[in-house]
């Protein structure tokens, strides 16, 4: 759970004493949602089967408490690779009793099902907040994959489903919890003021999306493709959408501003979403924002509150810059300057944060105990969000100013409309 920035050293202690007698736990407003004991596995069903599922459905196997019991997914090929690597992987532990794993063309035919505790949401970003959002209506716990929405009314809208039903989400933001803790190191030492006043930040990511302009083709048998495009304007089938079968790469769909956020969103979500962490703005966001002039997709800067400036540009990764030094962290590094910076263990009175290992792990456990877990979903709307107003920004190329508790662009009502996404019918929030 995320402190306050303005958290005295002395309150954050007395804060985590009491926080371990009493821990944050997310109470069920509507009642739909199952407590199973302990010792009960977590039923799961996987929503969406592509290259990122995978990696995912491999994590949640090996959890002695889980049991993935059904897929949905909307191309054939990779539908029944997904049944049969869940087949065949329980078929070969002694002492588990598995019926066979469902497969659905329909998501909602996994949300509709009471004996599923929990899902795994790995669709492409497009389809996240309709599917969480009626996840969450049906009580059910939930893992989605970032960048959480396409747009912040989207993203609030999550955010909202799951408060109200009281059911445990988790973020795909897994460098909070991975890469040898490299991430949570370096936020500690950055909270606990190893490099002075945090003035400036560089986060290197990729550009905005662009409108599609790819050519329909002919869909490929056994592909849904209207299942597929759902509440996307309607199109044509284009392999660098939707790869036919079983693929082995990350699809282009990310680059398109009608499916995702572009390179800025998609390694965005996770190095914006360290930025926030670092800087103590995980409920809220930067106050200004200042795009390049001309055509640039790169040079965008954010200004918080308190003055601290966010460039959008420089090396991978994430570069902090205070009065008394410089911390570099991306998935196989950091480092400072001076290294003493890094060299120096923290006091036994440091501020410190969740500690987590594996992110999957983090989720079943808050999953049993109900607590927050270290991605929740406000930490993904905003990380996602910082993602969505530089989007903005790009395209409108002028300065934007923004309120963070509100979120609302201030004078602006070109900017606001823009918060929001139309949903093609039937589809909706």
């Amino acid at each position: 759970m995320t402190q306050d920035a303005k958290l005295t050293r002395r309150r954050f202690i007395s804060a985590s004493a009491a926080a371990a007698v009493a821990p944050m736990i997310l109470g069920c407003a509507t009642g739909k949602v199952r407590r199973k004991s302990p010792n009960e596995r977590i039923t799961i069903g996987f929503i969406g089967f592509g290259k990122r599922s995978r990696s995912l459905l491999n994590r949640c196997l090996v959890e002695a408490d889980t049991q993935v019991v059904a897929v949905s997914e909307c191309v054939r090929e990779r539908l029944e690779h997904g049944r049969k690597s869940i087949d065949e992987y329980y078929e070969g532990l002694s002492g588990r009793t598995f019926k066979g794993c469902d497969t659905y063309n329909d998501f909602r035919e996994i949300i509709a099902r009471d004996d599923i505790d929990a899902v795994v949401i790995g669709t492409p970003d497009f389809w996240h907040a309709i599917q969480a959002v009626q996840a969450a209506e049906s009580g059910k716990d939930i893992y989605c994959e970032k960048p959480m929405a396409l747009v912040i009314k989207h993203g609030r809208k999550m955010v909202e489903a799951v408060r109200k039903n009281g059911v445990i989400f988790q973020t795909g933001s897994q460098q909070r919890s991975e890469f040898d803790n490299r991430f949570r190191t370096a936020v500690e030492y950055i909270r606990n003021g190893r490099l002075g006043r945090v003035h400036t930040v560089r986060v290197g990511v990729g550009g905005p999306p662009r409108p599609c302009d790819l050519p329909a083709e002919p869909c490929p048998p056994g592909t849904d493709w209207v299942m597929w495009n759902g509440p996307a304007p309607d199109r044509g089938y284009n392999e660098i959408l939707c790869p036919k079968g079983i693929h082995d790469h990350f699809p282009d769909f990310r680059s398109y501003r009608e499916y995702a956020g572009g390179g800025l969103a998609d390694f965005g979500a996770h190095h914006f979403d360290i930025a926030q962490w670092a800087l103590g703005m995980d409920n809220s966001g930067p106050v200004k924002i200042e795009p390049p002039q001309g055509t640039a997709t790169s040079g965008l800067i954010f200004t918080y509150a308190n003055g601290t400036v966010m460039h959008h540009g420089g090396p991978s990764g994430c570069t902090f810059e205070g009065t008394e030094g410089t911390i570099y962290v991306d998935r196989g590094e950091l480092k400072s300057d001076p290294k003493g910076i890094l060299e120096e263990p923290l006091d036994a009175n440091a501020l410190r944060f969740h500690h987590s290992e594996n992110h999957m792990r983090n989720w079943l456990d808050c999953v049993h105990s109900r607590e927050l877990p270290v991605a929740d979903v406000e930490v993904g709307h905003r990380s996602a969000s910082v993602c969505q107003l530089a989007q903005t920004g790009y395209e409108l190329r002028r300065t934007l100013h923004w309120e963070p508790k509100r979120e609302k662009y201030i004078d602006d009502a070109e900017a606001n409309l823009l918060r929001d996404r139309e949903i093609r019918a039937p589809w909706k929030l």
